[in-house]
């Protein structure tokens, strides 16, 4: 039984599953918007949103909890001076998963995962 077992595996072991999605945060905060697999991008999402609510808080001990997650000091910085501003007003939402057809390759359905405006 599945009982308030949360998150997807993604058929990676733990170590390469964080770095995936600490990879894709770190890129969709870069970049605003990423292209990937759709479970990818609903895990995705729940880790971006945790982020920026830390941000929202602003202080050096949520800049320290981001700075777990992400390691590029750049995307950090962005993220706390221009993304976080943007959801002041917002209490969650920030980001969207939109569906976007299927890979030619494999027939994977594809995402892609967002920032909201």
């Amino acid at each position: 039984m599945r009982h308030r077992v949360r998150g997807r595996k993604l058929g990676r072991p733990t170590d390469q599953r964080m770095a995936l999605l600490k990879n894709l945060v770190t890129s969709l905060f870069r970049h605003e918007k990423v292209e990937t697999t759709v479970a990818k991008a609903k895990e995705a999402s729940r880790l971006a949103e945790r982020m920026i609510t830390l941000a929202k808080r602003g202080d050096i001990a949520a800049r320290r909890q981001v700075h777990k997650l992400i390691r590029d000091q750049a995307v950090v910085h962005h993220l706390f001076t221009e993304i976080a501003p943007r959801y002041e007003e917002r209490e969650g939402g920030y980001t969207r998963v939109t569906r976007a057809g299927v890979r030619r390759g494999d027939a994977a359905a594809l995402a892609v995962l967002e920032l909201s405006d």
